[in-house]
């Protein structure tokens, strides 16, 4: 939803900030449940000193008739008055609500002369400013008593105009401040992105403009190019609804989210609750659960759609599950989990998702006898499907499901029990990206399909993959279009030129992209079999003089940048048709994209759509879904039903639904679900109308708006005398108590004309073909379009294959068609889902349970949680090796790297090389040595006596500096904590004889650090507990104990380089006086 309510308290103060002088300042205070008045008076002193106005602030129309206003009164009747009605249930029209937020004003003494009215509102032409010279709670019929100013977009208007045109009944002397308030008014309005804006009574009295009421929208969508000037803005539930957290909790996430997540509660306690995929579809459901008697019980409305991960979904269904199970309902409870065919979103992904909190919740699902219908169809369905069917055999709760074969909302009347379950479906015959053997011959609900299909003029358009659009009249696509595509979306791209193959194009559609986030290169795809380069250009300038055929731009810009670069876009002449995928544009960029484009004569589709498909000719990024869908609702070629919509998810359904009733789709649109659509329903029926090779027009309209009318009024007048199929989602909202934002930004009826009641009488009235719920459409697109074979107007035959198009590896990977050895294998890092995870363990539990710097390596370097003491060791050794000074190889190594001027990671790779037997490496073969001494049985004696009789030092004994005398405390602090916590220590223990034998020898033949650690590591292995006498084994010989001192001193080296850089120390030079010349002597003969 863009245009959203605010309090009247947050008007106010937007208007104190932007405002000026053109009206005085609003004085407020926002009383709440908790308020402490003593404190409210302090801060705002005149509370005490003048007369005051209280009202609840809680987007309730019409205070005054209802008679939660209070004027003219102290204090203490204030107080009282908020009091009594502080968290009381009040019935406001179908709504009853609690009463929690309240404003207290001063009161403006005035005659009833001096107020006026004032309000402005955003359509789809610009603006328009309504006023009354009289104003309050009795001023009645505004929009018949009010004058109006029609502002176009971009235009400002004059003080001259305003007052001729809006203060004709205005008394002289108050015209000149009122016209200067209201051209202030209407500069905040446009600049702070206001869609709706009111206040009576305006007051004009003393020479001053006081707002006293006022009501008003802002664009939510604008936030990231208006939230300095905004600041906090807290759009408030509509009146009757509270806000619950679970709803501020999917808000958070939708707001986080690249995806769409919508949640709105309308009945906790009911017994129907739904998690549907799509805005469109979303709306639908809900319109039949309440056509068939489900109102009452309905609990929730909501969406999830964009392409959400595993885990988004998962979050999205464990909150509705929570709610879902909160209360029993003594009939059990029903969870639909339902969508259209998605044109881009994994099911599988997301119904892993929802798979993963159902097992979370089946005590509860079990406890609450939940049963659960399913209905879903879009890329990798069968996968989807077929794990809902398996964790309906384990959860113990009945899951019925189903795929497009099945209608989309025959799951509600089923889960009503209206109608009975039928039997399980068989497997479709195609998926993915190709076609299965033999899947053509199975016969598709319209059998009477033939290669082409005949109009009764006697001309033929071809019905498979020959057609060429042969209609020479206005026409957004054909055969021969060529597209650029903005953004690097390579698998949109992809799915485009598999379409443009399996029609038997001869060339493929898109012809450049254009990312201005890289340089100019070439982009692999492919065609059919064969691999393509597609040019990728930075400028689109370079785009558009290197392919002047081009005359299409399909944008994947972000809501931020689309409108830069279709602005840019429209400074192309060549360019006749531009598609915005992007949602949540703001609506005042929006609507001067629509009026640069009209200017030129440039169709644009959208914002916030998939965009639209021309079967057999071209189709616009991921329309149509994956190649399953193409096949199945016979999109590689023209039939004889053209459709618009508003919704992009509902167009592939349509497809499908069309495809299943009719000989197939000749072309459809998505216009779009934000308010302003850059074309219109009409822009496109026109165009069907005139096109000859459209025998019949299906139109799927929404709540919200007025464009259907004109589609009545013109089927009356007969511009639209083919037979037309229309239906207007949302019926259902008039059933609801409080007002309900569905899944599109322009869903939402703000007047009784608007309602999809009203709209669809409009229709049937008008002479178009309205089924009485959406279950029945396909019933009824099915009775036309056979009245029209039965006519002759169509003549039907028979099918032709299309090409097969080939599978991409990665999707049928994705779909376990195919398997291939793996390159690699990792078994103690993770990272594919929505968490990383250590050895299985996720990243979250690793920090929440405070494992360190030692617990992670136990997870990475062995696979399973140690001790705590262990990692405690682990840790100490870390430390103890960080570093022993810049005089040793490694550090030294480090320093003259760094002064050399290189970088961290030559620096680093320069010291660990030093690191070897002779430094810093004698931990593997200390702990090697002495296990196996150890191992063998020999005393300490034997042992030294046979590696001097063999000429071998001991690794892990000696140190050039401390001695027995002058002990190393790194060794002493690891030797006593091993001793006095490790379970055993029979290697230490030994090695310490062994350096008892040494050291009589010579003092500073000691246990040094690489002996400690790597004597008191083997005690570690063979005795946590944790590892098998092997495992421990191998531990050591693959050099694990050599890591220990290698991440440690890891830290010391780049500490050195650190050092130097701060230093700023210059390129080292060894001195001469430190260096031995002996040069050999050269006798001359």
């Amino acid at each position: 939803m863009s245009a959203k309510a605010i309090r009247e308290a947050t008007g106010k103060e937007l208007l104190n900030r932007h405002l000026g002088s053109a009206a005085a300042k609003c004085r407020f205070v926002p009383v709440s449940d908790g308020s402490d008045w003593n404190t409210l008076v302090a801060q705002n002193p005149w509370m005490k000193t003048e007369k005051l106005v209280v009202k609840p602030d809680q987007l309730i129309k019409r205070r005054g008739k209802l008679g939660l206003i209070k004027v003219n009164a102290g204090l203490v009747e204030v107080k009282s008055w908020v009091d009594a009605r502080m968290n009381k249930e009040t019935q406001v029209g179908k709504a009853t609500g609690k009463l929690r937020n309240f404003l207290v004003e001063p009161f403006v003494s005035h005659p009833q002369s001096d107020e006026s009215y004032v309000c402005i509102y955003s359509h789809r032409f610009g603006d328009t400013i309504l006023f009354h010279h009289e104003g309050g709670v009795d001023i009645g019929d505004v929009d018949a008593k009010a004058v109006t100013l029609e502002v176009a977009i971009d235009e400002k208007p004059s003080v001259e105009k305003i007052t001729t045109k809006l203060l004709a009944k205005v008394t002289s002397d108050k015209k000149t401040i009122i016209a200067n308030f209201i051209k202030s008014l209407y500069d905040v309005y446009v600049d702070l992105f206001f869609t709706y804006l009111e206040i009576n009574p305006l007051v004009v009295t003393g020479g001053e403009v006081y707002i006293l009421d006022l009501a008003a929208k802002l664009d939510s969508t604008a936030e990231f190019m208006c939230k300095q000037k905004w600041g906090e803005i807290e759009y408030p539930a509509p009146f009757g609804r509270d806000a619950l957290p679970e709803e501020a909790y999917i808000a958070d996430l939708d707001a986080k989210s690249g995806a769409s997540l919508k949640l709105t509660i309308l009945n906790k306690s009911g017994r129907i609750w739904t998690m549907v995929a799509g805005g469109g579809a979303s709306v639908i459901y809900s319109d039949t659960i309440c056509d068939l008697g489900g109102a009452s019980e309905l609990a929730n409305y909501g969406e999830y759609s964009g392409a959400p991960s595993e885990q988004q979904t998962y979050e999205y269904a464990k909150t509705i599950l929570g709610l879902m199970t909160e209360e029993k309902h003594p009939k059990g409870k029903i969870l639909i989990i339902g969508g259209g065919i998605a044109n881009f979103t994994n099911v599988a992904s997301t119904f892993k998702g929802i798979v993963k909190a159902l097992q979370q919740f089946q005590p509860k699902l079990i406890e609450h006898n939940i049963s659960i219908f399913v209905r879903r169809a879009g890329p990798n369905f069968q996968e989807g499907l077929r794990v809902m069917r398996e964790v309906g055999q384990t959860l113990g709760v009945p899951i019925h499901v189903f795929g497009p074969e099945t209608h989309m909302t025959a799951i509600v009347s089923m889960a009503l029990g209206i109608k009975s379950l039928p039997p399980e479906p068989e497997p479709q015959q195609t998926t993915a990206n190709f076609l299965l053997p033999g899947g053509m011959n199975a016969q598709s609900p319209a059998s009477s399909r033939k290669p082409f299909f005949q109009s009764t003029n006697g001309s033929s358009t071809s019905g498979n993959h020959s057609f060429d659009g042969e209609y020479s009249g206005e026409t957004l696509f054909s055969k021969k279009t060529k597209a650029i595509v903005w953004g690097m979306q390579t698998r949109a791209v992809q799915s485009t030129l598999d379409f443009d193959f399996v029609c038997s194009r001869k060339e493929p559609s898109v012809v450049a992209m254009v990312y201005p986030f890289g340089g100019d290169h070439r982009q692999k795809f492919y065609w059919g079999h064969k691999e393509i380069l597609i040019p990728v250009y930075k400028n689109m300038g370079d785009a558009m003089k290197k392919h002047p055929d081009a005359e299409v731009m399909v944008s994947f810009a972000s809501l931020r940048s689309a409108y830069e670069s279709t602005v840019e876009t429209l400074q192309y002449p060549q360019i006749r048709t531009i598609a915005i995928i992007a949602e949540g544009i703001p609506e005042n960029m929006t609507r001067r994209i629509i009026k640069m484009a009209t200017e030129k004569g440039v169709c644009v589709i959208g914002p916030a759509t998939v965009g639209g498909i021309k079967p057999g000719c071209f189709k616009i990024g991921n329309t149509g879904g994956m190649m399953d869908n193409i096949l199945a609702s016979r999109l590689y070629r023209p039939g004889s039903v053209a459709y618009v919509s508003r919704s992009g998810g509902m167009s592939n359904e349509l497809n499908n639904i069309i495809a299943r009733s009719t000989n197939g789709v000749y072309e459809g649109v998505a216009i779009g679900g934000d308010r302003y659509p850059g074309t219109t329903f009409m822009d496109h029926l026109l165009r069907y109308q005139a096109d000859p090779n459209v025998k019949m027009i299906v139109l799927l309209g929404e709540v919200g708006g007025v464009e259907e009318y004109e589609v009545c009024q013109a089927l009356k007048d007969k511009r639209i005398d083919k037979p037309m199929v229309a239906w207007c989602i949302g019926t259902c909202a008039s059933m609801f108590s409080s007002e309900v934002q569905f899944g599109h930004a322009g869903a939402c009826a703000n007047a009784e004309r608007e309602t999809a009641v009203a709209k669809n009488k409009a229709l049937a009235e008008a002479g178009a073909f309205v089924p009485p719920n959406f279950d029945d459409l396909m019933d009824k697109i099915r009775q036309v379009y056979n009245g029209l074979v039965e006519k002759g107007v169509i003549v039907p035959q028979m099918e032709v294959p299309p090409p097969t198009v080939p599978m991409d590896y990665s999707w049928a990977r994705e779909l376990g068609l195919i398997r291939k050895p793996a390159s690699f294998m990792s078994t103690i890092c993770d990272d594919r889902g929505q968490e990383l995870l250590y050895a299985g363990m996720p990243i979250t539990d690793v920090i929440k349970e405070e494992l360190g710097i030692g617990g992670v390596l136990s997870l990475l370097w062995f696979q399973r949680r140690l001790p705590r003491y262990a990692c405690k060791f682990i840790e100490m050794c870390l430390m103890v090796t960080a570093d022993h000074g810049p005089a040793v190889s490694g550090a030294h190594n480090t320093i003259v790297c760094s002064r050399a001027g290189k970088d961290l990671i030559s620096s680093l790779a320069s010291g660990l090389l030093t690191i070897g037997d002779r430094f810093g490496g004698a931990l593997d073969a200390a702990a090697k040595l002495f296990m196996e001494a150890y191992d063998s049985g020999a005393i300490p004696m034997e042992f030294v006596n046979a590696m001097r009789k063999q000429g071998q030092l001991i690794m892990g004994v000696g140190h050039r500096v401390k001695s027995i005398n002058n002990p190393d405390m790194r060794v002493q602090i690891l030797k006593e904590f091993a001793l006095e916590n490790f379970p055993s220590t029979p290697v230490l223990n030994y090695a310490l004889e062994v350096e008892k034998i040494t050291t009589s020898k010579k003092p500073n033949l000691i246990l040094n650090v690489d002996g400690l650690i790597g004597v008191a590591m083997v005690d570690l292995l063979r005795h946590s507990g944790c590892f098998s006498r092997e495992e421990a084994q191998e531990y050591i010989e693959i050099g694990t104990l050599n890591g220990l001192f290698v991440l440690g001193r890891s830290m010391g080296f780049i500490g050195h380089f650190l050092d130097q850089k701060r230093l700023k120390q210059g390129l080292y030079r060894h001195p001469w006086d430190d260096i031995s010349y002996i040069l050999p002597e050269l006798h001359h003969g």
